[in-house]
């Protein structure tokens, strides 16, 4: 098995860039939901209710900045915590909205890291992006993945515990690329996963990881087993 894609999401909610390689910590995908988006009336914003986000870019810069793009600005994104960013987020979720920048775990849906495989994805047969992996894993056979819960991803010095499966929403029905919706996507899951597709994970031992890397699975020290 190896590395086969990487991805950050620098702004929760909205699509995220593609990496060749990454520094991985106990925040997983270091620079991942790093800004977060929140409505008039303080609470989070997500595109499980605005899926229009998911039409909005976040990247990080060479300057460590995150920055934010639409179809208008691709080349040249806006640092997120510019009135221009702002305006691209308020077009997307409404007015009173506003970008904050959070540190803490409570930004993960669950648990920092989301790994995929490539033969799950195969089985889904939709954009692999539908389920915003951070990593996905090659050469996997069907839906072993499934079995792997409880169990250790060793790539390089990093290694990986896999908590459970995940529980998937209605962000998975929107085409990553056009935001039209298939409700078909998300009854796929239902129907032939039991509503749960890749996995949750933390992070036991961090480094770097770089696409093409080998990865190994192994039977941890409980780590999974003993995560609250």
């Amino acid at each position: 098995m190896n590395v086969k894609e990487i991805w950050r999401f620098p702004v929760k909610s909205m699509a995220g860039e593609r990496l060749e390689s990454a520094h991985i910590d106990e925040n997983g995908v270091e620079g991942d939901r790093k800004v977060l988006v929140r409505g008039a009336n303080g609470r989070m914003i997500t595109s499980r209710t605005h899926h229009q986000l998911l039409g909005l870019k976040g990247t990080i810069g060479t300057d460590g900045e995150v920055r934010i793009a639409g179809a208008e600005n691709l080349k040249a994104p806006y640092i997120w915590n510019t009135p221009e960013a702002l305006k691209l987020v308020q077009g997307a979720v409404g007015p009173g909205a506003e970008l904050f920048y959070y540190n803490g775990p409570e930004r993960f849906d669950v648990l920092p890291l989301l790994v995929a495989t490539d033969g799950a994805i195969a089985e889904f047969g939709f954009d692999g992006r539908r389920l915003r992996p951070n990593i996905v894993i090659g050469g996997v056979e069907g839906l072993d993945e499934r079995t792997w819960p409880g169990k250790c991803l060793r790539i390089g010095n990093v290694e990986i515990g896999v908590q459970d499966l995940r529980g998937r929403c209605v962000m998975t029905t929107y085409d990553p690329d056009t935001l039209k919706q298939n409700r078909e996507a998300l009854q796929e899951i239902v129907d032939k996963f039991d509503g749960t597709l890749a996995l949750n994970c933390f992070v036991v031992n961090g480094g770097e990881i770089r696409v093409g890397d080998s990865v190994e699975l192994f039977i941890g020290k409980n780590y999974a087993a003993n995560r609250s």
